[in-house]
């Protein structure tokens, strides 16, 4: 994903609020947001493109299954709920060719059973392996930052508050992360946690196309027509772009909706939405709501 937005804890309503833009080359292989087969409790889209490592996600969450996963002295409401989502880190200069997959940073988390903090203390011992990158990764306690590319190497635990993540370090204020945090502010106060309200609003801030004033643009390697190209929240061109939109809510209690439109060269190609109870195991033999 190239801009995510996160409300944690900071709705009277919602323990979770994420809005965000995954952009890729519309060439690249992807399926959009479903039951993964061969991990039932994951919810995320998959890349399906050929790669050093496992096939991965930029997004997703675990629905869990009712047990206590993490450290006996915190009591937990969850049952194992997870959440994660990533960003590349726009470096063109540093990327490797024979690095692993970024994307399967997201499904070990979401697969796993440690906590965020161990998972990502773990992952800054390997950091070497992989190209830029930042990953949220929470347990619906807590939520946790991480990027191999921040000065300190060392993981972050987040407090409640709203973030913006694009392809440079948490809360790096790009013209298309400020303007979306706004926006983000202004639907999150218009949400009134109603179990049936549309995520209409969430998509609607996120494909925002206007592009930053050239003065605005940062500087990260790429040419400048590729700056202005990238500048912008829904991102347009021939060949890349916005390729899906997604938005989770997660309410206090652990209901969820999970909401994701698809994109090509041509405009949306499709839509899926899912609604359902973190900590409650999922009966492989009933159909994913949509």
């Amino acid at each position: 994903m190239c801009l995510i937005l996160v409300a944690w804890q900071s709705h009277p309503d919602y323990a979770l609020v994420v809005a965000g833009n995954r952009d890729e080359f519309y060439a690249r292989p992807a399926a959009p947001a479903h039951w993964w087969q061969d991990a039932p409790q994951v919810l995320a889209g998959r890349d399906m493109a050929e790669v050093i490592g496992d096939a991965g996600t930029w997004m997703g969450i675990a629905s869990g299954d009712g047990s206590v996963r993490s450290r006996m002295s915190r009591d937990r409401r969850h049952g194992g709920a997870r959440f994660a989502a990533l960003t590349n880190y726009r470096a063109p200069s540093e990327k490797r060719v024979d690095a692993r997959s970024r994307g399967e940073l997201v499904a070990r988390f979401l697969r796993g059973q440690q906590t965020p903090e161990d998972y990502l203390d773990a992952l800054s011992q390997a950091h070497g392996m992989y190209n830029g990158f930042n990953l949220l990764a929470s347990d619906m306690e807590e939520l946790w930052w991480y990027s191999n590319r921040s000065p300190s190497r060392q993981p972050q635990r987040l407090d409640p508050g709203l973030y913006g993540l694009s392809n440079a370090l948490l809360d790096t204020p790009w013209p298309k992360v400020r303007s979306r945090v706004g926006a983000m502010c202004e639907v999150l106060a218009a949400d009134r946690g109603d179990a049936s309200a549309s995520a209409d609003p969430y998509l609607q801030m996120l494909a925002d196309d206007h592009r930053a004033l050239d003065s605005e643009l940062p500087s990260t390697g790429v040419s400048f027509e590729w700056e202005k190209v990238l500048s912008s929240a829904f991102i347009r061109s021939p060949s890349y772009g916005t390729r899906a939109s997604t938005v989770l809510r997660v309410r206090h209690d652990g209901r969820f909706d999970f909401s994701e439109r698809s994109f090509g060269a041509e405009g949306q190609v499709g839509e899926v939405s899912y609604r359902g109870q973190l900590g409650v195991a999922r009966d492989t033999d009933v159909p994913a709501s949509r």
